[in-house]
């Protein structure tokens, strides 16, 4: 082994250990790449030049980087929906209608999560949300509670795997700066890009999947175990008028994830337009349910915002032209008319959110709301320097040709890396957060595993399924630690573990099917971008 191999192998092994210890993130990937470039530079194998081209490189990939905008737009979009009261609605409707089954409760729970991932794709806020509403629920009517927080806690993390997904908008940027490498490295100097909307399209169905597989879980419990998780006495349940009850949890949501997911998924808006389109419409939905007998203007505004994306994909809309067509001059008028409306709307929205307060802080929910954005964003964004540093470092001593050696030397060849690389990422996943895990690990091993024969959507839904566990696998698994944080005291850490182990083994299961399957992922991609 060279000094080069083994100054790699401790730059990792040094990162790890720090993390574990407890030093932040970011600053820890910056100053082990620093720190090692120093020892590199004093025995002579790195060249401090490389430094050079750091500015350069963090400029390119993070702050001209438009796909990466949609990372601040989609937190916005889900913290806002997460203070504007649609779980809760949503869990106490679902409750009534699926409680007079055996698991209704837990059935709700994952159709819920299921929606809020589509709707919110933050982990955090939906773990809690629904630890704070269902929790306390399905305890009282006698659910097993490691049952119980399994289901709450595997649900939650349905927001990592289902789009839009903050976690498959960083794993899109990766693999497309990959994929490019690994065909250029093989000669293809005009690779076919692929794009956030490719992984989106991906891993919709695999996302389904998993959720379908959980409710089975816990119709099986229900069934094997009756007295794990009891139906709601029919006494207790109130189904008057429930139908306009889900349809007006249900609508406003779903209108907006078919708005989102679906603008992206049809050609019509990048991933990052339709996270603005998202922020406004969660803004709008915000504003809507804090006064509803006044929505008139909203619902104005809504209008006006899809009669705009209709012009915009239907019309030539440029103004700088000698000759503009009369019904191109009307669309344009039409389209400044409908954005005046939409502004009065947003600014309507913007007050009532303002002047709301939240009960527990009584704190504006806007600036709640802006603080946590820019808390979150942040984060990505400076670990994501960090990240470079790192990676140029561990490049400089030459770790990309390590790694190669190393997976194209594992015996079975493409599949032998693959598992060994799915492997690592599980493992790791005990103790780093999946950003990290996103920004260090698959920039390293991605372009190898793509020079393979790979399918780069595949691939990446691969990997967010993978890193989704990352929330559930004890000891630093953020699911288990932000359930803990709300759960009611008589409810062990322990108890909370074993919940979690039965869906690990169902997401697991679904990486099997996934890679014995890979037409999961690469169907609909084929299907709608072609």
């Amino acid at each position: 082994m060279t000094l080069n191999e083994i100054l790699d192998i401790s730059m990792f092994a040094t990162v790890c250990g720090l993390l574990l210890i407890g030093f932040p993130v970011a600053f820890t990937l910056a100053g082990t790449g620093l720190f090692f470039a120093a020892i590199g530079l004093g025995l002579g194998v790195f060249d401090f030049s490389l430094f050079g081209a750091l500015p350069s490189r963090i400029f390119g990939n993070a702050m001209t980087n438009e796909v990466l905008v949609a990372v601040p737009l989609f937190v916005f979009m889900g913290v806002m929906l997460e203070r504007s009261k649609v779980a809760e609605e949503l869990l106490d409707n679902m409750s009534m209608l699926f409680g007079s089954l055996r698991g209704g409760l837990g059935i709700s729970v994952t159709i819920v999560g299921a929606l809020l991932a589509a709707s919110t794709g933050i982990v955090g806020a939906t773990v809690v949300t629904m630890g704070l509403l269902s929790l306390p629920t399905m305890l009282k009517r006698g659910y097993q509670p490691s049952l119980a927080c399994g289901s709450i806690c595997a649900s939650g993390t349905l927001g990592q795997i289902i789009p839009p997904s903050i976690v498959l908008v960083l794993l899109g940027d990766q693999i497309s700066n990959a994929y490019i490498d690994a065909q250029r490295s093989i000669g293809n100097w005009s690779p076919e890009p692929v794009s956030v909307g490719d992984l989106f399209a991906g891993a919709l169905l695999p996302g389904l999947m998993l959720v379908g597989m959980y409710m089975t879980y816990q119709l099986m419990i229900a069934w094997l175990k009756p007295e794990s998780s009891p139906a709601i006495p029919e006494e207790e349940l109130n189904i008057d008028g429930i139908a306009m009850r889900i349809a007006h949890a249900l609508i406003p949501p779903v209108v907006l994830i078919v708005s989102v997911l679906g603008s992206i998924l049809a050609g019509v808006a990048t991933p990052t337009e339709a996270a603005a389109v998202g922020a406004v419409g969660a803004l709008m939905l915000a504003g809507l349910r804090i006064d509803e007998s006044h929505g008139g203007p909203i619902y104005l505004g809504g209008l006006a915002l899809i009669i705009m994306l209709l012009l915009a994909n239907t019309m030539d809309m440029r103004v700088a032209r000698t000759n503009i067509p009369a019904p191109d001059m009307a669309a344009i008028i039409t389209a400044a008319i409908c954005s005046v409306v939409l502004a009065w709307a947003i600014w309507i929205c913007i007050f009532r959110v303002y002047r709301a307060r939240i009960e527990v802080t009584k704190t504006s929910v806007l600036n709640e709301v802006m603080r946590s954005t820019m808390n979150i964003s942040s984060m990505v964004f400076v670990i994501l320097i960090g990240a470079s540093v790192f990676s140029l470092v561990f490049r400089g001593f030459g770790g990309d040709d390590f790694i190669h050696e190393i997976l194209s030397g594992l015996p079975g060849g493409k599949w032998g890396a693959i598992v060994a690389v799915m492997f690592v990422m599980f493992v790791l996943g005990f103790f780093l957060d999946f950003i990290e895990i996103t920004f260090v690990v698959v920039p390293i091993v991605a372009p190898v595993l793509l020079m393979m024969d790979v399918s780069p959507v595949w691939l990446g839904v691969m990997m967010a399924m993978n890193l989704q566990t990352s929330f559930l696998t004890p000891p630093f698994g953020f699911a288990l630690f932000y359930l803990r944080g709300v759960a009611p005291p008589e409810v062990t850490t322990m108890q909370i573990y074993r919940g979690v182990a039965p869906f690990v083994v169902i997401q697991l299961l679904g990486l099997v099917l996934l890679a014995s399957f890979p037409v999961l992922a690469t169907w609909l991609p084929k299907v709608i971008f072609g």
